[in-house]
């Protein structure tokens, strides 16, 4: 199984930090956050990482190499002359991702999650990862029952940007920009998406507030 980092956003709510910075290398817990994935990824025995490029993503080949430094190998996934959003990019890359399933994973989350168990989850068109709602969603996204992910229903849960995604999700789309929601949506009414529900170290670095909550986190684990 191959994974994808999703690492070409803008970033537009952390700017300033943003304008100079892809979101990607920011650092929590003294290391740009693409590079505790990239650990995480390698200790769970994923040697073939690809990670798109977009804002500012000229900077990550240059503090990542080839990945060889980590024991994986890193395969890039440029989106120009603008990001693709999620599902764009991730169809764009499918060629490096091979015809099985694979992982994706959020650039922008720092999370404890055990990525080695993905590599048993039987994957019809996506597995999604679901944590409890943050303040900042505090309404959820999906409904978990039974495994099953639905569009609605009672005590929804917020989607941690960790999944499994197998490439006929994808079937019928055209290169561009296009979001993963109505994919997922799709695939839901036609009772193809799994999940399961973490309750570990989960942030979602998407603001000044929330990057701060994220290193306070860190520093506390540390003492």
């Amino acid at each position: 199984m191959r994974a994808m980092i999703l690492a070409a956003g803008r970033g537009e709510r952390l700017r300033p930090l943003t304008d100079r910075t892809p979101k990607p290398l920011i650092e929590v817990g003294g290391k740009p956050l693409i590079v505790h994935h990239i650990e995480a990824l390698a200790d769970a025995g994923f040697r073939e990482i690809v990670i798109n490029q977009g804002h500012l993503g000229e900077q990550l080949p240059m503090v990542l190499g080839d990945g060889g430094r980590w024991g994986v190998n890193i395969h890039w996934s440029v989106e120009k002359p603008e990001p693709l959003e999620t599902g764009g990019g991730i169809f764009q890359a499918l060629p490096l991702l091979g015809p099985g399933p694979f992982l994706a994973v959020n650039g922008d989350i720092r999370t404890g999650y055990a990525f080695a168990r993905l590599r048993a989850v039987k994957c019809d068109h996506a597995h999604l990862v679901m944590v409890p709602n943050p303040e900042h969603n505090p309404d959820g996204d999906f409904a978990l029952r039974h495994a099953r992910l639905n569009e609605d229903g009672p005590d929804k849960l917020t989607y941690s940007g960790i999944a499994v995604y197998h490439p006929r999700l994808f079937e019928g789309c055209s290169p561009g920009k296009f979001s993963m929601v109505p994919l997922l949506r799709r695939a839901m009414r036609e009772h193809f998406v799994t999940g399961e529900r973490y309750d570990g170290p989960w942030n979602d670095i998407g603001s000044p507030e929330r990057l701060e909550q994220a290193r306070r986190a860190e520093l506390s684990a540390d003492e």
